[in-house]
Protein backbone atom coordinates (compact mmCIF):
# COMPACT_ATOMS: atom_id res chain seq x y z
CA UNK A 1 0.00 0.00 0.00
CA UNK A 2 1.50 3.32 -0.87
CA UNK A 3 2.20 5.32 2.28
CA UNK A 4 2.34 8.78 0.49
CA UNK A 5 -1.93 8.72 0.75
CA UNK A 6 -1.66 12.36 1.89
CA UNK A 7 -5.97 12.56 1.67
CA UNK A 8 -6.31 9.08 3.76
CA UNK A 9 -3.45 10.05 5.88
CA UNK A 10 -5.61 13.47 6.84
CA UNK A 11 -8.80 10.93 7.85
CA UNK A 12 -6.23 9.42 10.28
CA UNK A 13 -8.47 8.85 13.70
CA UNK A 14 -11.79 9.38 12.05
CA UNK A 15 -14.95 7.81 10.86
CA UNK A 16 -15.35 7.78 7.36
CA UNK A 17 -17.17 6.70 4.57
CA UNK A 18 -15.06 5.36 1.87
CA UNK A 19 -15.97 3.34 -1.49
CA UNK A 20 -14.73 -0.50 -2.14
CA UNK A 21 -12.11 -0.31 -4.98
CA UNK A 22 -10.61 -3.80 -5.11
CA UNK A 23 -11.25 -6.82 -3.98
CA UNK A 24 -8.48 -9.11 -2.99
CA UNK A 25 -8.11 -12.09 -0.91
CA UNK A 26 -6.83 -10.56 1.83
CA UNK A 27 -9.78 -8.38 2.27
CA UNK A 28 -10.66 -5.10 0.28
CA UNK A 29 -9.03 -1.92 -0.82
CA UNK A 30 -11.31 1.46 0.03
CA UNK A 31 -10.54 5.02 -1.63
CA UNK A 32 -9.78 5.41 -4.89
CA UNK A 33 -7.16 3.84 -7.32
CA UNK A 34 -4.45 6.59 -6.45
CA UNK A 35 -5.33 5.87 -2.59
CA UNK A 36 -6.13 3.67 -1.01
CA UNK A 37 -6.38 2.03 2.63
CA UNK A 38 -6.81 -1.79 3.25
CA UNK A 39 -9.52 -2.97 4.84
CA UNK A 40 -8.80 -6.72 6.71
CA UNK A 41 -11.32 -9.62 5.39
CA UNK A 42 -12.56 -10.25 8.94
CA UNK A 43 -13.82 -6.79 9.06
CA UNK A 44 -15.45 -6.83 5.51
CA UNK A 45 -19.47 -7.16 5.54
CA UNK A 46 -20.67 -9.71 3.44
CA UNK A 47 -21.33 -9.59 0.83
CA UNK A 48 -19.87 -6.70 -0.98
CA UNK A 49 -19.11 -5.02 -3.86
CA UNK A 50 -16.53 -2.92 -6.12
CA UNK A 51 -18.26 0.75 -5.54
CA UNK A 52 -20.07 0.31 -2.28
CA UNK A 53 -19.13 2.67 0.81
CA UNK A 54 -18.56 1.12 4.00
CA UNK A 55 -18.28 3.33 7.32
CA UNK A 56 -14.67 2.72 8.71
CA UNK A 57 -12.24 3.90 11.02
CA UNK A 58 -8.68 4.69 10.19
CA UNK A 59 -5.64 3.66 12.52
CA UNK A 60 -2.51 2.21 12.22
CA UNK A 61 -1.74 -1.27 12.69
CA UNK A 62 1.08 -2.88 14.90
CA UNK A 63 3.44 -2.45 11.99
CA UNK A 64 1.99 1.31 12.02
CA UNK A 65 1.02 0.56 8.86
CA UNK A 66 -2.58 2.91 7.57
CA UNK A 67 -5.66 0.65 7.99
CA UNK A 68 -8.90 0.60 8.10
CA UNK A 69 -11.13 -1.26 10.47
CA UNK A 70 -15.43 -1.26 10.64
CA UNK A 71 -15.12 -1.50 14.53
CA UNK A 72 -15.79 2.15 15.71
CA UNK A 73 -13.68 3.10 18.56
CA UNK A 74 -14.75 4.78 21.63
CA UNK A 75 -13.54 7.99 20.85
CA UNK A 76 -12.28 9.64 17.48
CA UNK A 77 -10.00 12.80 16.78
CA UNK A 78 -9.79 15.82 18.91
CA UNK A 79 -12.81 14.06 21.00
CA UNK A 80 -13.29 13.32 24.94
CA UNK A 81 -14.30 9.80 26.24
CA UNK A 82 -13.81 7.89 29.31
CA UNK A 83 -11.60 5.37 28.63
CA UNK A 84 -10.53 2.05 30.96
CA UNK A 85 -7.02 1.44 32.09
CA UNK A 86 -5.64 -2.14 30.95
CA UNK A 87 -2.36 -1.90 31.78
CA UNK A 88 0.45 0.40 32.68
CA UNK A 89 3.96 -0.14 30.86
CA UNK A 90 7.00 1.19 30.93
CA UNK A 91 5.90 4.37 28.12
CA UNK A 92 2.78 4.69 29.39
CA UNK A 93 -0.33 2.76 30.10
CA UNK A 94 -2.64 1.29 28.04
CA UNK A 95 -6.49 2.11 27.29
CA UNK A 96 -9.48 -0.04 25.76
CA UNK A 97 -10.79 1.93 23.57
CA UNK A 98 -12.87 -0.77 21.44
CA UNK A 99 -9.98 -1.63 18.93
CA UNK A 100 -7.78 -4.41 18.56
CA UNK A 101 -4.47 -2.43 19.54
CA UNK A 102 -4.90 -0.99 22.44
CA UNK A 103 -4.58 3.18 23.35
CA UNK A 104 -1.17 4.80 24.37
CA UNK A 105 -1.42 6.84 27.35
CA UNK A 106 2.20 8.32 27.18
CA UNK A 107 3.62 9.18 30.78
CA UNK A 108 4.26 12.76 29.50
CA UNK A 109 0.16 13.08 28.41
CA UNK A 110 -0.57 11.71 31.68
CA UNK A 111 -1.96 14.56 34.56
CA UNK A 112 -1.85 12.30 37.74
CA UNK A 113 -0.43 8.42 38.18
CA UNK A 114 -3.20 6.09 36.85
CA UNK A 115 -3.41 2.51 37.67
CA UNK A 116 -4.88 -0.71 36.08
CA UNK A 117 -9.05 -0.86 35.87
CA UNK A 118 -9.16 2.96 36.25
CA UNK A 119 -11.48 5.14 34.19
CA UNK A 120 -9.68 8.07 32.92
CA UNK A 121 -10.88 11.25 30.99
CA UNK A 122 -8.67 11.62 27.84
CA UNK A 123 -8.89 13.02 23.83
CA UNK A 124 -7.18 11.58 21.03
CA UNK A 125 -4.45 13.38 19.02
CA UNK A 126 -1.82 12.58 16.56
CA UNK A 127 1.89 12.39 17.82
CA UNK A 128 4.58 14.12 15.80
CA UNK A 129 5.45 10.15 14.81
CA UNK A 130 1.69 10.26 13.05
CA UNK A 131 0.49 7.63 16.01
CA UNK A 132 -2.62 7.91 17.23
CA UNK A 133 -2.57 8.60 21.25
CA UNK A 134 -4.93 9.52 24.33
CA UNK A 135 -3.90 12.50 26.26
CA UNK A 136 -4.95 13.42 29.90
CA UNK A 137 -4.70 17.27 29.16
CA UNK A 138 -7.77 18.23 27.71
CA UNK A 139 -8.13 21.72 28.88
CA UNK A 140 -8.72 23.13 24.54
CA UNK A 141 -11.25 20.34 23.99
CA UNK A 142 -13.68 21.31 26.95
CA UNK A 143 -16.83 23.33 25.64
CA UNK A 144 -17.56 26.44 27.09
CA UNK A 145 -21.17 26.21 26.38
CA UNK A 146 -23.00 24.92 29.20
CA UNK A 147 -26.71 25.18 30.27
CA UNK A 148 -25.40 26.34 33.84
CA UNK A 149 -26.01 29.70 35.92
CA UNK A 150 -24.80 30.72 38.99
CA UNK A 151 -25.09 28.78 41.96
CA UNK A 152 -26.10 25.79 39.80
CA UNK A 153 -25.24 22.36 41.57
CA UNK A 154 -23.07 20.28 38.97
CA UNK A 155 -20.96 17.02 39.15
CA UNK A 156 -17.65 16.66 37.57
CA UNK A 157 -14.07 15.04 37.28
CA UNK A 158 -10.98 16.18 38.57
CA UNK A 159 -8.72 16.18 35.44
CA UNK A 160 -5.55 18.28 36.34
CA UNK A 161 -4.46 19.95 39.24
CA UNK A 162 -2.11 23.49 39.47
CA UNK A 163 -0.38 24.67 42.05
CA UNK A 164 -0.91 28.04 40.65
CA UNK A 165 -4.09 28.03 39.33
CA UNK A 166 -6.14 25.51 41.25
CA UNK A 167 -8.48 22.52 40.28
CA UNK A 168 -9.50 21.91 36.80
CA UNK A 169 -12.63 20.02 36.46
CA UNK A 170 -14.12 18.57 33.63
CA UNK A 171 -18.14 19.12 34.80
CA UNK A 172 -20.37 16.96 33.24
CA UNK A 173 -17.22 15.40 31.58
CA UNK A 174 -17.59 18.03 29.10
CA UNK A 175 -17.37 21.67 30.06
CA UNK A 176 -14.95 23.44 31.27
CA UNK A 177 -14.16 24.59 35.23
CA UNK A 178 -12.02 26.00 37.86
CA UNK A 179 -11.94 25.45 41.63
CA UNK A 180 -9.64 28.96 42.10
CA UNK A 181 -7.03 27.92 44.53
CA UNK A 182 -8.52 29.79 46.87
CA UNK A 183 -11.23 27.81 46.97
CA UNK A 184 -9.40 24.53 46.55
CA UNK A 185 -9.69 23.32 50.46
CA UNK A 186 -9.28 19.94 51.43
CA UNK A 187 -7.37 17.14 49.13
CA UNK A 188 -7.73 16.34 45.78
CA UNK A 189 -6.93 14.01 43.20
CA UNK A 190 -6.55 13.71 39.28
CA UNK A 191 -9.87 11.11 38.44
CA UNK A 192 -11.78 12.35 41.55
CA UNK A 193 -15.93 12.75 41.09
CA UNK A 194 -16.50 15.66 43.16
CA UNK A 195 -19.94 17.80 43.47
CA UNK A 196 -19.79 21.63 43.43
CA UNK A 197 -21.37 25.07 42.83
CA UNK A 198 -21.09 27.30 40.22
CA UNK A 199 -19.47 30.74 41.99
CA UNK A 200 -19.25 32.56 38.47
CA UNK A 201 -19.53 32.21 34.68
CA UNK A 202 -17.36 33.78 33.15
CA UNK A 203 -17.23 35.73 29.73
CA UNK A 204 -15.50 32.78 28.10
CA UNK A 205 -18.17 30.42 29.28
CA UNK A 206 -15.84 28.79 31.37
CA UNK A 207 -17.22 28.11 34.97
CA UNK A 208 -15.47 29.05 38.41
CA UNK A 209 -16.39 26.17 40.64
CA UNK A 210 -16.83 26.25 44.67
CA UNK A 211 -17.30 22.91 46.71
CA UNK A 212 -17.93 25.45 49.47
CA UNK A 213 -22.10 26.50 49.60
CA UNK A 214 -22.96 29.99 49.65
CA UNK A 215 -21.08 32.03 52.68
CA UNK A 216 -23.80 32.47 54.99
CA UNK A 217 -24.48 28.68 54.45
CA UNK A 218 -21.32 27.82 54.96
CA UNK A 219 -20.79 29.27 57.79
CA UNK A 220 -22.74 27.17 60.56
CA UNK A 221 -20.45 24.37 59.06
CA UNK A 222 -17.14 25.97 59.66
CA UNK A 223 -18.72 27.02 63.03
CA UNK A 224 -19.76 23.22 63.66
CA UNK A 225 -16.07 21.82 62.43
CA UNK A 226 -13.67 24.45 64.39
CA UNK A 227 -16.07 24.06 67.40
CA UNK A 228 -14.91 20.08 67.23
CA UNK A 229 -11.23 20.95 66.71
CA UNK A 230 -11.15 23.15 69.50
CA UNK A 231 -12.12 20.15 71.27
CA UNK A 232 -9.98 17.51 69.41
CA UNK A 233 -6.79 20.31 70.53
CA UNK A 234 -7.80 20.46 74.36
CA UNK A 235 -10.15 23.15 74.09
CA UNK A 236 -8.00 25.77 72.61
CA UNK A 237 -6.07 26.56 69.21
CA UNK A 238 -2.46 27.81 69.11
CA UNK A 239 -3.10 30.71 67.03
CA UNK A 240 -5.86 33.53 66.34
CA UNK A 241 -8.04 34.94 63.37
CA UNK A 242 -5.17 37.14 61.99
CA UNK A 243 -2.48 34.04 61.37
CA UNK A 244 -0.93 33.36 58.40
CA UNK A 245 -4.07 32.43 55.94
CA UNK A 246 -1.44 29.32 55.03
CA UNK A 247 -1.56 27.90 58.54
CA UNK A 248 -4.98 28.30 59.16
CA UNK A 249 -5.69 26.28 55.96
CA UNK A 250 -3.32 23.59 57.34
CA UNK A 251 -4.36 23.50 60.63
CA UNK A 252 -8.34 23.82 60.09
CA UNK A 253 -8.95 22.95 56.63
CA UNK A 254 -10.98 26.54 56.67
CA UNK A 255 -10.19 29.43 54.27
CA UNK A 256 -8.84 32.67 56.39
CA UNK A 257 -12.48 34.26 56.18
CA UNK A 258 -13.82 31.30 56.44
CA UNK A 259 -12.36 30.93 59.70
CA UNK A 260 -12.99 34.40 60.56
CA UNK A 261 -16.65 33.53 60.04
CA UNK A 262 -16.63 30.79 61.78
CA UNK A 263 -14.92 32.28 64.87
CA UNK A 264 -17.41 35.28 64.78
CA UNK A 265 -20.23 32.95 64.95
CA UNK A 266 -19.36 31.01 68.04
CA UNK A 267 -17.95 34.51 69.74
CA UNK A 268 -21.60 35.51 69.44
CA UNK A 269 -22.92 32.44 70.66
CA UNK A 270 -20.80 33.26 73.54
CA UNK A 271 -18.61 29.41 72.76
CA UNK A 272 -15.09 30.71 72.40
CA UNK A 273 -13.32 33.56 73.08
CA UNK A 274 -9.66 35.17 71.17
CA UNK A 275 -7.05 35.61 73.75
CA UNK A 276 -3.23 37.42 72.34
CA UNK A 277 -2.28 34.65 71.24
CA UNK A 278 -5.15 31.13 71.09
CA UNK A 279 -9.00 30.83 70.82
CA UNK A 280 -10.15 28.81 73.34
CA UNK A 281 -13.42 27.43 74.28
CA UNK A 282 -15.48 29.60 76.72
CA UNK A 283 -17.37 27.16 77.86
CA UNK A 284 -17.96 23.15 77.63
CA UNK A 285 -19.68 22.53 74.38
Amino acid sequence: MEEKNLKLEGYLGQVQKLAVVKQVDFGVYLGSEAEKVLLPKKQVPEPVEKGQELEVFLYRDSMDRLIATTQLPKITLGKLALLTVKEVGKIGAFLDWGLEKDLLLPFREQTGKVREGQEVLVSLYVDKTKRLCATMKIYEHLRTDSPYEKDAQVEGRVYEISDNFGVFVAVDDQYSGRIPKQEALGTFAVGDRIQARVSRVKEDGKLDLSIRKKAFLQMEDDAKLLLEKLKERGGSLPFTDKADPDRIRRETGLSKNGFKRAVGRLMKEKQVKILEHSIVLEKES
